[in-house]
């Protein structure tokens, strides 16, 4: 999504099924619509990173709906940060939202939007993602935020 001038510019893929959520200031951040089909999860930590990612994902017969909480579990606040995570074999992302996504080699990268790049301590960010699958609807995992590993 491009904004510019007060408007907003949104690119659809063909046969996709999209939300689009405006609200005024910081990014608000609203539940998933449908009952996820898997819990909620958070990674298990590995090495005491100043980050904590919680997930959600909601699938039905060859999509899903991912949707990443980044929390700055540290003392310092986050300008400008990079999520990296590993999606599930057979995944594809088909569009996303309060990121910029890029993938490499079956990793994303998710690089913070102009309103949400900074993260006070104890201060959070929802992004989220849809996605195709061929009948793996895990959430995704192996998270870093700017290259420190995350909880």
């Amino acid at each position: 999504m491009n904004l510019s001038g007060g408007q907003a510019t949104v690119n659809i893929p063909a046969r996709s099924i999209s939300t689009i959520t405006v609200s005024e200031g910081p990014a608000a951040t609203t539940p998933p619509t449908s009952t996820p089909t898997t819990a909620p999860t958070t990674n298990p930590p590995t090495g005491g990173g100043t980050c904590q990612v919680t997930t959600s994902v909601s699938a039905w017969t060859t999509g899903l709906v991912g949707d990443i909480t980044i929390t700055n579990t540290g003392t310092s606040a986050v300008n400008g940060w990079s999520l990296r995570f590993t999606l599930g074999s057979g995944q594809t992302i088909t569009s996303g939202w309060n990121a910029t996504y890029s993938l490499a080699s079956g990793q994303v990268t998710a690089t913070n939007v102009s309103y949400n790049a900074s993260l006070p301590p104890g201060g959070s960010t929802t992004i989220g993602f849809q996605a195709s699958h061929g009948g793996n609807n895990a959430a995704p995992s192996g998270f870093t935020l700017n290259g420190t590993a995350c909880s």
